[in-house]
């Protein structure tokens, strides 16, 4: 009996704490039978309705925003758009972004900066570092003994100024065949053994702070060094920070990531694949972390719901040539101009006899054709004969038409190597046919299928919004 006690009291403390969890964040919607919390949709409307939104939505508003996005995205389901290879690269790929640097700790970072400092101090070893400033004068390897004889009198040259007092580093400026080092005097960064020539690293070396070398030759020409500091590497405490900060912009923890999850996949015995082990990451950061689990969805939802809009409305559209024209012909005056446009083109040329050639040239052709014509008939390769403004111009879109067509008072500015201005096309006061407001056709076609797509799915699928918990957005505790 005091069993039984002991398990009903704990059975209704788990369904206690059940009912309490499912009550902290209710469903706030059901879309398609499929669920939706409160938590997430605040997390949709707050990121969609921040400080920096201008044209800020009330909850009500949203509401009807989100659930045509959460219908698009289960047709895109239905569809079967997640099971595309493309789809599930793209979307490992941003999910991996989130994922990876929560596989690596600061402290491995720390230790890797650690084993950088350790392998370069070994290198540099008991030599130390050394900045130099030098002086070259370069000679080629084919260069002959005359000209060898030439850069080996002008370095003692140098050299001899150098002795007598004259400024390491204005001659280095002056004469200096090492550009990025002249104009700093001659002065170079830090150097560790084997970073240079080993020509130039012997002298360096066996010279002391304040000393020069005499001329000396190397593959690359002759050389006068000045030995600016010596000094032995820093402790690591003191370099820590450049150095986990150069890991950092490297992608150290990006490396990190991938070597820990190679580890893991070969730990499994084949058990597991790479991507299997990265969802199984991502689950449990999801599990602990909801910004993280709806920045998942958002990644996830948002590429289907690019890929079945691209399908249903904007390809459809975009694409449908025979479409835009029945639209276009159906709602023209829709697209009527309150002030007639001028079709054609602006162009400039160097001769007279070429403002006649381009009217030639495309006065038999269609429009949409004239670009091409004009291209291969006067610029076919790299000398330009002519250069051409091509459109459908309202007043104030091209000064020359302004000025040749619409007859209004405007300085044209005018191109010296292409002195001869003119124009050749028509006016008109509405569009002929859809090609002449394409965009503006494509936009309202899409706006349409947009509107019936929408209808169409609210009419497949079904949708509840539980008003009462709609209430509580942002307002609970």
């Amino acid at each position: 009996m005091k069993k039984l006690t002991i398990a009903l009291s704990l059975f209704a403390a788990i369904t206690s704490q059940q009912t309490l969890a499912q009550s902290s964040d209710p469903t706030i919607m059901t879309i398609n039978g499929v669920p939706v919390s409160r938590s997430e949709f605040e997390y949709s409307y707050n990121k969609n309705n921040g400080e920096g939104v201008i044209d800020k939505l009330s909850v009500d508003e949203y509401v009807t925003l989100f659930v045509n996005y959460k219908l698009k995205v289960a047709a895109a389901l239905d569809a079967k758009l997640d099971t595309l290879s493309s789809f599930r690269q793209e979307y490992a790929m941003y999910r991996d972004q989130q994922v990876k640097p929560t596989m690596v700790t600061d402290a491995e970072v720390l230790t890797e900066a650690r084993q950088m400092y350790d392998r370069t101090k070994a290198m540099i070893g008991s030599r130390g570092l050394i900045r130099p400033a030098h002086i070259l004068l370069k000679l080629s390897t084919k260069a002959t003994a005359q000209q060898q004889d030439k850069i080996k009198q002008r370095i003692d040259s140098v050299y001899s100024a150098l002795q007598a007092g004259a400024d390491f580093a204005e001659m280095a400026k002056k004469i200096s065949d090492d550009g990025g080092s002249a104009a700093r005097g001659g002065e170079l960064p830090w150097i560790a053994p084997s970073q240079t020539l080993k020509e130039f690293e012997d002298v360096a070396y066996s010279l002391a702070p304040g000393e020069m070398s005499k001329p000396f030759l190397s593959p690359i020409g002759y050389h006068i060094v000045l030995m600016k500091e010596r000094k032995q590497l820093e402790p690591f405490d003191s370099l820590k920070q450049n150095i986990v900060a150069s890991l950092e912009r490297r992608g150290i923890r990006n490396d990190i990531a991938d070597m820990k999850l190679r580890r893991k996949v070969n730990e499994s015995a084949g058990k597991l694949t790479a991507e299997q082990v990265m969802q199984q990451q991502s689950d449990s950061l999801a599990a602990t972390d909801n910004g993280l689990k709806y920045l998942f969805q958002e990644y996830h939802d948002g590429l289907l719901l690019y890929e079945i809009s691209s399908r249903e409305v904007w390809d459809k559209a975009s694409q449908d040539e025979a479409a835009l024209k029945a639209w276009f012909d159906t709602h023209k005056k829709n697209y009527a101009w309150k002030e007639p446009r001028y079709k054609g083109i602006a162009y400039h040329v160097k001769t007279k006899a070429d403002v006649k050639a381009v009217k030639k040239c495309v006065k038999s052709l269609p429009f949409d054709q004239w670009t091409e014509a004009l291209r291969t008939t006067f610029n076919p390769d790299s000398v330009i004969r002519i250069r051409v403004e091509k459109g459908i111009f309202k007043p104030g879109d091209n000064a020359t038409i302004d000025k040749m067509v619409f007859k209004q008072n405007v300085s044209a500015m005018s191109d010296a190597n292409y002195p001869i201005d003119a124009v050749f096309g028509k006016k008109v006061k509405r569009p002929d046919d859809y090609t002449d407001v394409r965009q503006q056709v494509v936009e309202d076609l899409q706006d349409y299928l947009e509107k019936e797509w929408v209808e169409d799915l609210r009419r497949r699928y079904q949708v509840e919004v539980n008003k009462e918990v709609l209430k509580t957005v942002n307002k609970h505790l």
